[in-house]
This record gives C-alpha cells, structure tokens and sequence, in this order.
C-alpha cells in the first residue's frame, strides 16, 4: 500500500477545518436559542440576519415564486418567535427551520390550492416573469422562458414528500443523512425519494412536449 503523506495532510486539514465550522455554529445555535428564549429582540434580528437566504432558497424551491417565498419566509421567523420555548438543542437550529419552511410553504401550497382553479387563466395571464438577459436572438429568450415555466409546473406536480427531499438535496444541496434528519425519515428512505422524484420530473417534462 502506497501512503501519500501531502494528501493525507490535506484530508486532515479539510478534516479539522468541518469539525472547526460544526462546533462554531454549535456555540453560535446555543448562544442565539439561550437569547431568543430570554425574549431578547437583538437575537431575532441575528437569527433572522443568518438564516434569512436560507430560509428563502428552500420556501422559493417549493413554492416556485419570489413573492410567495418571500411571505412565507416572514411566517416562518414569526413561527419560530412563538415556539421557540419549544426547541430543543438536540438538534440544529438549522434543521429546525428547514422543517418550519417546508411545512409553512406546503401549506401555503394547500391553501391557494382552494382558489387555483378559479383564478387560473387570470394567473397565466398576469404572471410576473423576471426579465429575460438581453439576448440578440428573441427565439433564445422564448426558449429560456419556456423552459423554466416547464420546470416550475413539473416541479410543482411532485408529491409532496418528493418535493421536500428534492429542495434539500439540489435547491439546498444537503446530503441525504442531514435530509433524513430533517424529514425524520431513514436515509433509505430519503433515496427512495429522491430517485423517484427524478423520475416524476423526467415525466412531466417529456410531457410537455
């Protein structure tokens, strides 16, 4: 067996450096929760100021809609005001808000669900659509608005729990151990997930065209 001593070292100092990160943000939770759970303002707004974009990347990957993330965002910081006294340092406070998110932006889902098909041809027609690059070929910005109207619709379709291990794993890119965490489900479970969600979308996207 041939033993490489600088790539050994450079495992070591990746090594040191992730369990460094974990114990940080460990120290930084607790300090942050302890706050929080004495009613002080100042450690919401640092909670808010650390967590904010991530938050917003998992709401946005459900719901598909800056707006409606951004919303529900709001809800979520406000969900975890109230029930802070309810958290337990067991885990992060990082899966905690993941389950917040995904919860609040299905429901979210479930609720304008009610009113979706009454006002479907009036939200096709209004949809906001991020401006496109400014491109010389106007068929290359129809193409690209195509395809990720196509994306969000088969996105949207995917069962729920689908949805869930799809947003942490490629919105939020977290490895399947952190995701069965979060889901409370096996990491078995979280392939299973995963593998049929990629099929789903192959499908619904084959069949738009």
């Amino acid at each position: 067996m041939r033993f490489y001593p600088e790539k050994r070292k450079k495992t070591q100092e990746t090594t040191g450096f992730r369990v460094k990160y974990i114990v940080f943000y460990r120290i930084l939770d607790t300090n942050i929760v302890n706050r929080l759970k004495k009613g002080e303002e100042s450690a919401f707004r640092e909670l808010v100021e650390t967590y904010r974009q991530m938050v917003f990347r998992v709401c946005l990957g459900v719901l598909q809609n800056a707006a409606d993330a951004d919303d529900v965002t709001q809800e979520v910081f406000i969900e975890v005001f109230r029930s802070v006294q309810k958290f337990h340092s067991r885990s992060k406070i990082s899966t905690w808000l993941y389950r917040i998110a995904l919860n609040k932006s299905l429901n979210h889902l479930r609720d304008n669900r009610k009113h979706k098909r009454s006002l479907q041809l009036d939200s096709q027609i209004m949809e906001e659509v991020p401006p496109a690059p400014v491109r010389d070929n106007p068929l290359e910005v129809l193409q690209e608005k195509e395809k990720r109207k196509i994306l969000k619709k088969a996105v949207n379709a995917l069962p729920e729990r689908q949805k869930k291990a799809f947003v942490l794993s490629k919105y939020e890119d977290l490895p399947n151990k952190e995701i069965a965490e979060i889901m409370k489900i096996s990491v078995s479970s979280v392939e299973s997930l995963l593998f049929r969600a990629k099929q789903n979308l192959q499908k619904n996207i084959l069949a738009e065209f």
